[in-house]
């Protein structure tokens, strides 16, 4: 098969391809190297800084173009896979249903569908917008702003999203949050398959002994801080350093490339990723590749939905219960003996679930369905 991702977040299209190649498949990613991660593509679709950027990066696109027909699956990042406005992104789109088989499109990130189930009071009890009936830290920060994430809500918004979805053949879920919101809107069109890890490239490193000192690792996204509950985690971390100072240890990181980001979190025991989500995403499932622990979001909704009853690995901190993080925490550095199980498990859940060549074959199962109904 001959597949074509544009667009890419977190190395997720960059790892899927890597699997895929090894399987006999033909793959072209077409990204923006999830920017500064600077992740693996083959048709660099990065947008520079500035005016002369945006035009550097109009004439990337039109000379991929003629790079981008001839694909039996074409699987979007989101409904503005580019750097683009909107009524920019459109024609670039209508090009791509004319001139390959079929559409798909990867929920994975904020859209208008997500944004609407954030908003609809009954989909989720906490959310990157909300946390129970009032609004996150996120909503009304000079971060809010500067993503301007209020255009989901404006009418050209979800325009563009109803254009796109109304005519794209399919959707594949990575997180439990996409798969609920999306259900209602698309039915059978969507499915899950989770998030891939590709364990070959991971160097398991299992915590073998009790340690002295708990090391702590948290990476910080400077312009997604508030929207992932980072800014909360960290103070957590911190309040809790200062209370133990000679038995826990605290790295912090910002903005780093993947691979160096990967090299440096190996060298902790446990990593704080995210605070707003039900769902353990990219960065704690390769963390728990490595054999660390993951203090994140692991909600019994997202267990049911892929089936797992026994090994429930994820440190689950909620955002709804005051002083809760501190005190997983703390629960984590007065039972550091548990560490190396939990270690343990955490690996084995990721090899269970979110191996990436049974994720492959999720999305290669759909893309055949696809492919047969039209």
């Amino acid at each position: 098969m001959r597949v074509l991702f544009m667009g890419d977040a977190s190395n997720m299209h960059n790892c899927l391809a890597t699997q895929l190649r090894r399987m006999g498949h033909d793959v072209v990613v077409a990204s923006h190297g999830s920017r500064w991660m600077n992740t693996e593509r083959d048709i660099d679709l990065f947008r520079p800084p500035g005016r002369l950027g945006a035009i550097r990066y109009i004439g990337r696109i039109l000379r991929a173009l003629p790079k981008l027909r001839g694909f039996d699956i074409v699987q979007l990042v989101n409904p503005i896979f580019l750097d683009l406005k909107p009524a920019k992104v459109r024609p670039v789109f209508d090009y791509l249903r004319r001139h390959n088989r079929a559409i798909a499109l990867s929920a994975l990130g904020t859209d208008y569908i997500y944004y609407a189930a954030c908003h609809d009071g009954h989909t989720y009890r906490y959310s990157d917008y909300f946390v129970g009936s009032e609004p996150s830290p996120y909503v009304g920060s000079p971060e809010y702003l500067a993503q301007e994430q209020d255009n989901w809500k404006q009418p050209f918004m979800r325009e563009h999203n109803d254009y796109i979805i109304n005519r794209i053949d399919g959707a594949v879920a990575c997180l439990w949050e996409y798969y609920v919101a999306y259900r209602p809107v698309m039915g059978p069109r969507v499915t899950y398959a989770g998030i891939p890890i590709d364990l070959e490239s991971v160097t398991y490193r299992p915590i073998e002994h009790e340690p002295e000192r708990v090391r702590f690792f948290i990476g910080i996204q400077r312009e997604r801080s508030l929207i992932k509950g980072t800014d909360r985690l960290l103070a957590a971390l911190r309040r809790v350093h200062d209370r133990f100072p000679d038995r826990c240890e605290m790295e912090i990181v910002e903005n780093l490339p993947y691979a160096e980001y990967t090299a440096r979190m190996a060298r902790s025991h446990v990593l704080l990723d995210q605070l707003y989500s039900y769902t353990p995403a990219t960065n704690a499932l390769l963390a728990m590749a490595q054999g660390l622990v993951a203090v994140s979001g692991g909600e019994p909704e997202y267990y049911d939905l892929i089936g797992e009853r026994d090994n429930r690995p994820i440190v689950n901190v909620d955002p709804l219960v005051e002083g809760d993080i501190d005190a997983k925490l703390e629960h984590i550095i007065n039972n550091k003996h548990l560490l190396p199980q939990m270690s343990r498990d955490s690996r084995a859940f990721v090899e269970r679930h979110h191996n990436v060549a049974d994720i492959a074959r999720r999305y290669l199962d759909f893309w055949n369905q696809i492919l047969s109904d039209k």
